[in-house]
């Protein structure tokens, strides 16, 4: 192996020691994912916007992405208040500066995990009670939150969000990335190929699967469940900006240790695949909307 691409392969290899709240404001900095968020998110805005009176004003509860480039639209869009949920402390504190600075009186931060409040019935009540001022809200976000529960767990949280948290007319809005590719060129595939490969591991959070799961439950009957999908792309003219997002992908080291030969087997390959042939990594992006209270074909 030349030099320049041992010492690439090497730099590729240690970055993994980056915080992931690091390796998100690369991947946020380089691809397109808080775009397509934002378009997505303009076009659930727009739709319950249609159906509310205009003197209603939109209330909202942002779940586990509080520092994120949405928070934007959210808070101009939220004037009866927006509800910042996220367990990440720094994140909220980042938040709590900017309102105090722009004088944003009308969000409100809540630092907690939604699996203790969301899983559990009376934990739900308790936060409508205790943070929401008793009063639902129209719209909910998961945007990349629902990584952090268990797919079995989906069912119970979106139940409880709806008979406690969501109005009678609002949305759910959820992102993660597709479960499911063929294309080696994708975050997808790479996670099933490498985390199948050496942790016995596959991608089971599938937002397809669960919105057909959503419209067989009683409890979302007459809602519309809308799914879509789209491609992100992420391009960096930095190897080591490149295998930062490849460990935030691959779950490494928060979830799966890989080895040092397994890292560097890793770091060969994304050299050769992407870096050499100068290709983006794409990322399948899935957007789930439940749309309840809705006439109207909702947009997604």
């Amino acid at each position: 192996m030349n030099p320049a691409r041992r010492q690439l392969i090497e730099g590729g290899v240690r970055v993994g020691d980056l915080e992931m709240s690091a390796e998100d404001k690369v991947w946020s900095r380089h691809s397109n994912d808080k775009v397509d968020i934002g378009e997505a998110l303009a076009k659930v805005i727009r739709t319950l916007s249609k159906t509310l009176p205009l003197s209603t004003p939109l209330r909202t509860l942002s779940i586990g992405s509080s520092a994120e480039p949405q928070f934007r639209i959210l808070q101009s869009a939220s004037s009866g208040g927006l509800y910042l949920l996220d367990l990440e402390q720094t994140a909220l504190d980042i938040v709590r500066e900017r309102t105090h600075r722009q004088c944003a009186d009308n969000v409100t931060v809540i630092r907690g995990d939604y699996n203790e409040v969301f899983l559990n019935a009376k934990n739900t009540g308790a936060f409508l009670r205790n943070r929401l001022h008793g009063e639902p809200v129209h719209l909910i976000t998961l945007h990349h939150s629902l990584y952090y529960a268990a797919a079995s767990k989906w069912r119970r949280i979106y139940e409880n969000l709806a008979r406690t948290i969501l109005a009678p007319t609002g949305a759910i809005h959820a992102v993660l990335m597709a479960s499911e590719s063929e294309d080696p060129h994708t975050t997808t595939w790479l996670y099933n190929h490498f985390a199948g490969k050496f942790c016995g591991c596959h991608n089971d959070q599938d937002l397809r699967k669960f919105r057909d799961e959503l419209a067989k439950n009683r409890l979302f009957r007459g809602a519309q469940v809308l799914v879509t999908s789209r491609p992100v792309r992420f391009t960096t003219d930095e190897f080591t900006n490149l295998m930062a997002i490849i460990w935030m992908i691959l779950l490494y080291p928060h979830v799966h240790r890989y080895t040092l030969k397994q890292r560097e087997e890793i770091t060969e390959f994304v050299y050769d695949r992407f870096w050499r042939q100068r290709r983006p990594l794409i990322q399948m992006q899935d957007h789930l909307v439940v749309y309840r209270g809705i006439r109207q074909r909702g947009l997604i």
